[in-house]
């Protein structure tokens, strides 16, 4: 559908032109409105989850790391805000070819623009857009958190939110091939932002390398425990919150009947995931891990986001109970790999990213779109298949390609001797709480510390 605006709104007139008392006000229909005010106030929660991403970062991190790590949260929302607005959302929304748009760019607020709703102002959809353009490349911090430049890193973040994530958002979202083409069902971003976001944050974690003395000279991970979970769970609390309005918002509609099933099965796939994830670990190590649970709940709202939608309540809780079980496994599976991802954002984002879009060609039961278990047979499942396949292969690929440009020209690895330090004092000058308040000094902060949990000394030890 193509959106035409035509004015504000009130209209535009001068006392010259027309008697005051003829100014009759130019207002849009109830339902607009309404649509809006929902839209943008999903928006502001899906902002507000980069709160949650950068305490959750920091929270899993090393003190002497945080001030950086919260420094490239707020980059992330600064650079991709523009470059979304100036690039991304043209090559997304715009008429073109079915592999990316073309026209659309750094748009006005009464420009028509090929793949944007016709129930709201562009800039409310243009808005609501670019906080989804950010959270996806967000997630790429998480994993290569501890070691990255930040020149090298915020170079990948300008490509990711002007070019790898709009144009497979393109495919899906903006007209293009799979929406044309096929079934494929991605209703809030199990793909287009988590699977997507995580495969470009593999690429990274092996292009870049893993922390110094993450492994033994056997490749046995060390643990590196976090410095402070009480941070790290408030932060995925925010998020949890944040889901809300990333699910519900996708509705681009305030209908109580399409929002209330959303946000019900998106906090009960959470409730399962962080549930399913701790009797997990319990089960595995015999010990409990709140990182592992708190995990457990990203899993379940990366899970149920591709269907949200066309999921029931019972069956968001069975995809929430699997992602919590697949989170704890791909951690397990990237220390066995020597893969680094301080805080799990390849299991959570990738792995779960890529289970959920599947999950859809399962669960699916919601008018035409019905998945395998419920008499719709293979073809939806085929369906969400060849999206994903085709969503993490482009952003792995291309992803990997840009890393290592990087890597060969400015670089993305701090030196040896900064990452030792840490990058609070080697790279900004400062510590995030001060020697007094943190309680330990960065030359007893070694690699090799005790495990925290059990969880942690079994990934240690495996």
């Amino acid at each position: 559908m193509r959106l035409q605006i035509k004015g504000t709104f009130f209209g535009a007139c001068s006392s010259q032109e027309i008697d005051r008392k003829q100014w009759v006000p130019i207002i849009p229909p109830m339902e607009s409105l309404l649509d809006s005010v929902w839209v943008l106030v999903s928006a502001f929660l899906v902002f507000f989850m980069h709160a949650g991403f950068a305490l959750v970062e920091s929270g899993f991190c090393r003190r002497k790391n945080v001030v950086m790590v919260l420094l490239k949260n707020v980059a992330v929302v600064s650079v991709a805000s523009i470059l979304f607005y100036f690039v991304g959302f043209g090559l997304m929304f715009g008429d073109g070819s079915p592999w990316l748009g073309m026209n659309g760019f750094s748009p006005a607020a009464d420009a028509s623009v090929a793949g944007a709703p016709g129930n709201m102002p562009l800039f409310v959809f243009l808005f609501f857009q670019l906080v989804f353009a950010a959270t996806a490349a967000t997630i790429v911090s998480g994993a290569v958190a501890e070691r990255v430049s930040l020149t090298g890193f915020l170079i990948f973040t300008s490509v990711a939110s002007a070019l790898l994530y709009p144009i497979v958002g393109h495919w899906v979202w903006g007209g293009g091939y799979l929406a044309e083409t096929t079934g494929f069902h991605d209703f809030a971003g199990s793909t287009v932002v988590h699977a997507v976001g995580g495969a470009m944050a593999l690429a990274g974690v092996i292009v870049i390398g893993a922390r110094k003395g993450r492994y033994d000279a056997e490749g046995r991970p060390r643990p590196m425990p976090a410095h402070s979970f009480p941070l790290a769970a408030l932060g995925v609390l925010i998020l949890w919150l944040g889901w809300f309005g990333f699910n519900g918002g996708s509705t681009l509609a305030a209908d109580p009947n399409a929002i209330a099933p959303v946000i019900l099965v998106t906090n009960l796939a959470a409730a399962a995931g962080f549930l399913a994830a701790l009797i997990h670990t319990r089960l595995r190590t015999g010990g409990l891990d709140l990182s592992m649970a708190l995990n457990g709940a990203l899993a379940g709202l990366v899970s149920i986001t591709a269907g949200a939608d066309v999921i029931g309540p019972v069956e968001s809780m069975i995809v929430g109970l699997l992602g919590g079980v697949l989170v704890v496994e791909g951690v397990f599976l990237l220390d066995k790999l020597r893969l680094d991802d301080p805080v799990g954002a390849i299991p959570v984002h990738l792995f779960c990213g890529v289970f959920g879009t599947l999950a859809v060609g399962l669960f699916a039961n919601s008018g035409e779109t019905l998945g395998l278990l419920h008499g719709g047979g293979a073809a939806l499942l085929a369906d969400q298949a060849i999206g994903a396949a085709m969503g993490v292969a482009f952003a792995f690929g291309a992803g990997f390609a840009f890393w290592v440009a990087l890597k060969k020209t400015v670089g993305v690895r701090v030196s040896e001797a900064h990452e030792i330090e840490g990058l609070d004092l080697s790279e900004c000058g400062v510590e995030a709480y001060g020697r007094e308040l943190s309680g330990l000094g960065h030359a007893e902060e070694a690699p090799g510390e005790p495990a925290t949990s059990r969880a942690a000394h079994a990934r240690a030890t495996a």
